[in-house]
């Protein structure tokens, strides 16, 4: 009994210490948008001017913010599996965590050089910085999970439904396929068009759900039931 509410302690030490990451990281991504300054000749219209400024910035903290809300989700969904833990579901998660709390920075320096008046530059390093993050949580989320569905690995209590893994692999390794795609765009095609690749990502899913979907349970009326157990 003693092990067993010490295990269960050091593994709700792994979920909290997760959960404050996400929190700080969402928390950073805010930071990097900084209140405009003006000293001279305040007005609404100066203000406005500043504002669009910083659009960029407030698309990268929407997209981020969403993002890091779906990984914090997904990570919630399937620690809720997990029963017990070893040394490599510890070190998995670290390096989940290493990319989620790396986000903010690179959320920060790809919205830096991402306004409408530096795309004439065709900055392709701030979006490379940016997408690597992104496939690199995706990649070790997918990891993760893979990891944690396996029943040989003893980490959950019972085999969990083979569809509900299917479809999570597919999520995880979908994400960073398209931000993926995204790099491939800016470096053949431009940085203008890359930008754009992502928004494919919920449609591809939205495809593939459709796709994979389990059949739905034939409806059999009562009276033809009764006549067949007759």
């Amino acid at each position: 009994m003693h092990n067993e509410l010490r295990k269960e302690f050091q593994l709700e030490r792994l979920i909290l210490f997760s959960d404050a990451i996400f929190a700080i990281a969402i928390t950073l991504l805010v930071l990097e948008i900084k209140i405009p300054e003006i000293h001279d000749h305040v007005s609404d219209k100066a203000l406005l001017k500043e504002l669009r400024h910083l659009v960029p910035k407030f698309v990268g903290y929407i997209i981020s913010f969403t993002l890091i809300g779906i990984y914090w989700t997904i990570h919630h969904r399937i620690f809720g599996y997990v029963i017990n833990f070893d040394s490599k579901l510890l070190r998995l998660n670290l390096f989940f965590l290493f990319f989620i709390a790396l986000m903010p920075f690179s959320t920060g320096f790809y919205s830096e050089y991402a306004g409408p008046e530096l795309m004439l530059y065709q900055l392709k390093v701030p979006m490379t910085f940016y997408v690597l993050n992104y496939c690199g949580a995706g990649l070790i989320n997918y990891l993760l999970w893979s990891y944690i569905s396996n029943p040989a690995n003893k980490i959950i209590e019972r085999p969990i439904e083979p569809y509900i893994v299917f479809m999570t692999k597919l999520r995880s390794a979908v994400v960073p396929l398209g931000f993926f795609l995204m790099l491939v765009a800016a470096y053949v095609v431009n940085v203008g068009v890359a930008v754009y690749v992502p928004l494919l990502i919920p449609i591809t899913m939205k495809i593939l759900r459709k796709k994979f979907a389990p059949p739905k349970p034939s409806l059999v009326p009562l009276h033809t039931k009764s006549k067949q157990a007759e």
